[in-house]
């Protein structure tokens, strides 16, 4: 299929899929994603169809809101994929960068990489910080019935990949037990620009709560 059609129907078949998903975790939230890696690549110059693919398709079903199955968002992709006749090669590619890219991946011993993978993993990261990712921390907060604050729960910044999978801590901790640390984790010249920005404005954001929190 032409490329154009292809990610038209892509964008269709996600915005159906996630049309009631948690605000964090939408739409939106692809479509930032999205943008963002296309922005990206401009200057990395990688295979734009997977890296379109994989960051329309990167959060098609989010293990956290399928009981922990790391494997529900590579297969529903897959099974999209080949329903659209796309080459076998492009779907493993992308596949693998829905099971590699995330925060709680970087847990795991690093057994893939690629460009490709590198621009789309920005893109999702550069949604998870700023004004942008301070929305969708306390979306996704509340969704899950977490305190906005309580300092009498510190932030944990050894977890382990299980701690960091069920942690039911307070929002005000992610920000500094993954929203803090990405800023240099960023792979690329453009995202590590884009996210030095997002990682100021999450300071100043911290300051003032701090302030108004009298802490």
């Amino acid at each position: 299929m032409e490329h154009n059609k292809l990610i038209g129907a892509t964008v269709d078949f996600v915005r159906d899929t996630l049309k009631n998903a948690e605000g964090g975790h939408d739409w939106w939230h692809i479509h930032r994603v999205w943008t963002n890696a296309k922005l990206i690549n401009q200057t990395e110059k990688t295979d734009q169809l997977v890296v379109e693919l994989a960051a329309l398709l990167h959060d098609i079903a989010d293990s956290k809101f399928h009981n922990g199955d790391e494997e529900i968002g590579p297969r529903t992709a897959g099974n999209y994929l080949q329903s659209m006749n796309v080459d076998a090669a492009v779907i493993e590619h992308v596949q693998q960068i829905i099971r590699h890219m995330s925060f709680k991946a970087s847990f795991d011993e690093k057994v893939f990489h690629s460009p490709e993978l590198e621009v789309v993993q920005d893109a999702d990261r550069l949604d998870a910080i700023g004004a942008i990712g301070i929305a969708r921390a306390f979306t996704y907060g509340g969704f899950k019935g977490r305190e906005l604050y309580n300092p009498g729960i510190k932030p944990n910044l050894n977890m382990s990949k299980e701690e960091y999978k069920h942690s039911s801590a307070p929002t005000i901790n992610h920000f500094y037990e993954k929203l803090l640390l990405l800023k240099d984790k960023m792979n690329t010249p453009t995202g590590k620009v884009l996210a030095a920005q997002r990682h100021a404005f999450m300071e100043d954001y911290l300051k003032q709560f701090f302030e108004e929190c009298g802490s």
